[in-house]
């Protein structure tokens, strides 16, 4: 939150400085509106005095605010002045102030308005976002890998792409849910239409239903004009609400109804709005765990599962591991300006292979792009380049060695209580029945 305070008083600002600062990230001070033009590009809000010098006029202060407003479509205005004249008032909020506060103001009072003026930005900017989100996707990107698992999943994706049927992408954190979201949607017939991707969980809960539905104006104070959301801004297309499972419950009741209807309600409108959008949906939690625990609805969940399609961890990509670390290193040497990629000494490839990769692809990306930088015109990257931690436990096993050895044990058990049986087994596991028949194969387990 970064606030810049137009106030020629220093006596004034002096009072409210501490205050004031103790609120915000960042806090600007501007004598007179030369002052305050350069450096309103810095600042979300402006707490704007109307009677500056050098004219101490109230037109000139009003002025000044309309060109702020107008150079800077973000920037909210507080109007703070000591004039009591209503029409000024009326006069302010006509050329675009957020609000109007009269001298001398509670500091309480003058906090919550900030704080509202803040909340107005952050949602107005995720809306812009949204809008302005990639709509042509790029299927290729790191929809690189030989893995079984791995092919499996992509398989999936595009039969059901085709379709207009909701699908569920699940997978750890960095496995490619949105690239496989993005490929979806670029194979569908909708691939024309807007791509849209909203973070469930990025947003408090009193912003997201506004995001998400839009509002009109005069719904709830600050709503100054009528705002679409991301279902009228993804119609003709793809809607990717990524983090479904951070929904709260009551957004979850206004999300089944648009999924069975195809309608949203904006927040204070008398009337719903038809949308045609295909729904993604992508989360890394265990919604059926959320579901049983009475935190995500059923009934949500089985709409939003019309297909499932899960992306296997880096650590159980094994063969993909050298394919994808290539790649990401003829990106690096694009971002760097450079000719030639970089190659992998051996030593590189075994600190790669032995890493249990937490964060998966991403965590992959940045290694190599960290190795890339740090190995400079050596040509060759070696393992200490890529600032990976081995994570030896104990008994000198990597951490990789460590959960393998863990699932082993684990499949084993399962395979045991089912009398062998795949099929049962898996479902215990919470796999396909490919997958475990794959990890039967690598582990050499039958």
């Amino acid at each position: 939150m970064r606030l810049l305070w137009v106030e020629d008083d220093p006596s004034l600002r002096r009072v409210y400085r501490r205050t004031l600062a103790a609120e915000v990230d960042l806090l600007l001070e501007a004598e007179d509106p030369t002052a305050a033009r350069a450096q309103a590009s810095q600042v979300d809000v402006v707490l704007l005095d109307l009677m500056l010098p050098p004219t101490g006029r109230v037109d000139d202060g009003l002025a000044l605010l309309e060109e702020l407003v107008c150079a800077h479509p973000h920037l909210k205005v507080v109007v703070l002045t000591g004039s009591g004249d209503r029409k000024v008032a009326l006069s302010a909020i006509a050329r675009g102030a957020f609000d109007f506060l009269h001298k001398p103001v509670d500091p309480d009072v003058l906090l919550v308005v900030l704080q509202r003026a803040f909340s107005r930005v952050a949602l107005e900017r995720t809306l812009d976002e949204a809008r302005t989100a990639l709509t042509q996707a790029r299927p290729t990107d790191a929809m690189i890998g030989q893995s079984p698992t791995f092919l499996q999943a992509v398989e999936l994706a595009d039969r059901v792409a085709g379709t207009d049927m909701p699908v569920l992408i699940t997978g750890e954190n960095g496995t490619g849910k949105e690239l496989v979201a993005r490929r979806i949607h670029a194979h569908s017939p909708r691939a024309g239409g807007p791509f849209v991707v909203i973070n469930c969980g990025a947003l408090p809960p009193n912003l997201l239903e506004s995001t998400l539905f839009g509002h009109r104006k005069g719904a709830f104070t600050g709503a100054d004009a009528h705002r679409e959301g991301v279902f009228q801004a993804a119609s003709g297309g793809t809607l990717f609400l990524d983090e479904v499972g951070e929904l709260e419950p009551p957004t979850q009741v206004r999300l089944l109804r648009a999924l069975e209807n195809h309608e949203i309600h904006p927040v204070g409108a008398d009337r719903p709005i038809r949308v045609d959008v295909r729904f993604l949906a992508a989360t890394n939690r265990d919604l059926e765990a959320l579901v049983a625990e009475g935190a995500f609805r059923d009934d949500l969940y089985w709409r939003l599962r019309g297909l499932e399609v899960l992306l296997p961890p880096l650590r159980d990509r094994h063969e993909d591991i050298e394919l994808l670390a290539r790649h990401f290193l003829a990106e690096a040497a694009g971002t760097l300006g450079r000719r030639h990629a970089h190659d992998l000494g051996d030593d590189a490839l075994s600190a790669l292979r032995g890493h249990a990769w937490p964060g998966n692809l991403r965590e992959l990306r940045h290694a190599l792009q960290r190795g890339a930088l740090m190995a400079g015109g050596r040509g060759v990257i070696h393992a200490d380049d890529l600032g990976l931690r081995a994570g030896r436990g104990p008994d000198g096993d990597t951490l990789a060695e460590q959960v393998e050895r863990l699932e082993r044990r684990v499949i084993k058990a399962a395979l045991a209580a089912e009398g062998g049986n795949h099929s049962r087994a898996a479902l215990r596991l919470g796999l396909s029945r490919q997958g475990l028949l794959n990890k039967l194969d690598r582990f050499e387990l039958r």
